[in-house]
Order: C-alpha cells, then sequence, then structure tokens
C-alpha cells in the first residue's frame, strides 16, 4: 500500500480537485534527479501544452523495512524529505502557467507506485524518460519504463534520450501505426481522441515488410501487392476517422521490417501512438514486437496504448 506527501512548489499551489473542470486530463509523471527523468518532465509540458493537461510529479521511494531498530521512521522522513527537494528541481523545468503538483508516494516498486497514483488520480497518461545510455534522440528503455510498458493500465507515454533539449516543442502531428492483421490491437481511437482534444494533425501509418532475402520479380511482385493492400486499408480508414481533422496516410516499406522504419521521415514536433501486442492483458499496455521496433528506429516521442483500451 502506497501513501502520498504533496509537496506543492511555493509558487504553485497544488490545484484544488474539486474547483477543477471535470475534464481536465491529468497527467502522472515519474521523476528522479537524472537526465531521462528531465525528458519526461518536457514531454508532459509538451503534452500539457496542447491538451491542457495538469502535471503531477511524482517521485517514489520504497518503504524502510522495519527492524526493530528506534530511528527508522525518521530515516523514511529524511528519504522523503530528499525525494520532495529533487521533485522542486524536476518543477523547476515546468514553465509558468502550466498547473502542477508534486507528490511523494511510497511503494515497494517505483513503477507500481506511478501505476497506483495514475489510478486513484484518474491519470490520461504516465509519463517517463527512457536511460541515459542509450543513442541521443532514441529511445532505450530503463527498469521502470520497461516495467511500465509490460504492466500499466493507463497509456505510457516515452520520451527518447535528450528530449530535455527540446523544450520549446509544440507538438503538432500524432503518428499512428495502423495494424495489417486481422484482429490486431488498435491505439487509431486513442490516436483519434489526443488529436481531437490537442488540435493535432493524424499520420496513419502502415508498415510493409517482405521480409525476403530475395530480390527477384517474384518478391517485388509480393511488395506491390502488399503495398497496395495496405494503401487500401490507410484509405479506408481515413475515412472513418473525425471528418474535421486533417488526416495525412504513408505506407513505409522496405526489404525488411528495420528498413521499413528506416525510411521513415520525422519531424520534431511528432508524437506516435502504437497499441499492445497479442501476448498482454485486457487493459493493460504490453509492448509487442512491432511496437518495439517502432519505439527503436524513431526519434519521436511514443505513446504505448494498453490492449482493447
Amino acid at each position: 500500500m502506497s501513501t502520498d506527501t504533496t509537496a506543492p512548489r511555493p509558487e504553485s499551489e497544488p490545484p484544488d480537485e474539486e474547483t477543477e473542470p471535470p475534464t481536465t486530463p491529468r497527467l502522472t509523471v515519474g521523476y528522479l534527479a537524472t537526465p531521462s527523468g528531465a525528458d519526461g518532465v518536457v514531454l508532459a509540458v509538451a503534452l500539457a501544452r496542447v491538451t491542457g493537461a495538469t502535471i503531477d510529479l511524482v517521485c517514489v521511494v520504497r518503504p524502510v523495512p522495519y527492524d526493530g531498530r528506534p530511528g527508522l521512521a525518521q530515516y523514511q522522513q529524511r528519504i522523503e524529505a530528499q525525494a520532495a527537494e529533487w521533485l522542486r528541481e524536476g518543477a523547476a523545468l515546468i514553465p509558468a502557467g502550466f498547473p502542477d503538483r508534486t507528490v511523494v508516494t511510497v511503494d515497494d516498486s517505483f513503477a507500481g507506485g506511478l501505476a497506483s497514483h495514475a489510478v486513484a488520480t484518474q491519470a490520461r497518461m504516465i509519463v517517463v524518460g527512457g536511460t541515459g545510455d542509450g543513442l541521443l534522440r532514441r529511445h532505450t528503455l530503463g527498469t521502470v519504463s520497461n516495467e511500465l510498458v509490460h504492466s500499466s493500465p493507463v497509456p505510457v507515454a516515452l520520451a527518447p534520450r535528450g528530449y530535455a533539449d527540446r523544450v520549446d516543442a509544440v507538438l503538432d502531428t500524432v503518428t499512428v501505426a495502423v495494424p495489417v492483421k486481422p484482429g490486431a490491437d488498435n491505439p487509431l481511437p486513442f490516436a483519434e481522441k489526443l488529436a481531437e482534444r490537442a488540435k493535432l494533425d493524424l499520420r496513419l501509418l502502415s508498415l510493409v515488410s517482405l521480409e525476403s532475402p530475395f530480390d527477384d520479380d517474384s518478391s517485388r511482385d509480393a511488395r506491390t501487392a502488399q503495398i497496395a493492400v495496405a494503401r487500401e486499408l490507410l484509405d479506408k480508414t481515413r475515412a472513418e476517422v473525425n471528418a474535421e481533422l486533417a488526416v495525412d496516410v504513408l505506407v513505409a516499406d522496405g526489404a525488411t521490417l528495420d528498413e521499413a522504419l528506416a525510411n521513415l521521415p520525422w519531424d520534431a514536433n511528432d508524437i506516435v501512438a502504437v497499441g499492445s501486442g497479442h501476448l498482454g492483458s485486457s487493459n493493460r499496455v504490453f509492448l509487442g514486437s512491432t511496437a518495439s521496433r517502432i519505439l527503436r528506429w524513431t526519434t519521436a516521442p511514443v505513446i504505448v496504448v494498453p490492449k482493447n483500451s
């Protein structure tokens, strides 16, 4: 069981839950005093800038096991006080005018504490950075982000390494990977709602790869046929989404899936939505194989949507 301690910034009192408009979205942002923690904060600001969301900056500390010795309660308090100080430093990355609050929560698991807070506050997303030892502007999952993308009950937004440098990022397009296989989890409803709320353009993406080592007439004909099927699917999908949205369609193809992904153009103000894999549980995030490869190749933030969300 976790306990929350709200630690508001002096210059920004936490919003009054009872007076906030009921439609105001909320983001749970996992924070540690690391570069990847800053990446997550800046992505949360970019999302809040276009959605009007309130930001909960959350640091999770583990409970000190009780072993009968005196002073453990005071030690726990010092740990929580240090976490509150880190949160104040992280909150300094949030520009004035964005509603936010800082929260220290106690839980055996950092990811579990974030998920519990998100559920308790009805947050629309959990936002985190990756790890600090990956390629710049690419995604590398750390311990916390990896656990979240395989268990979270709410969508998880992942910031690529170095996203903290994009402090003025204004998201303008959400790219959604539309599945080609029947029965595959489809993140389109989530992406469409995000585009409507944030007034973003919508880009429908289909990936085509033959995964064949041969470059002969038969292989090329099969690839051409796959591209035609994918484009037909995207055109049909475009006709079904909100007509007020600016919608583009893109078929990315290559001899392999990695080649198809490498050919994709990404803009500094893009964000990507992907669905969960078939091995995941309903209403839980589970990063599948195709989404993992998209995550590896894109330089844009990625939102992983729970299965059947």
